[in-house]
């Protein structure tokens, strides 16, 4: 279990677009969602914090599961 917990706008359709959420022990405010797609089975969010971090958050809808990784900013 990767202890994440996603906060996300939901209106026809579950994970439409994440608000914030809860990873480590700290909690994140998606300031901006910079790309959004979709692939089979899945949905794929990339969005930077309000803290100036960049997240690719996974939301696996056959396991109703949410993953993230970390990525660089690049300025």
């Amino acid at each position: 279990m990767n202890n994440l917990e996603v906060n996300c706008y939901s209106g026809h359709t579950y994970a439409e677009r994440p608000r914030s959420f809860l990873w480590q022990g700290r909690e994140y405010e998606v300031e901006e969602i910079e790309r959004a797609w979709q692939e089979p089975g899945e949905r794929y969010f990339r969005v930077s914090t309000k803290d100036n971090k960049l997240f690719q958050l996974c939301y696996n809808e056959a396991e109703k599961q949410w993953s993230i990784i970390e990525l660089v900013k690049s300025e």
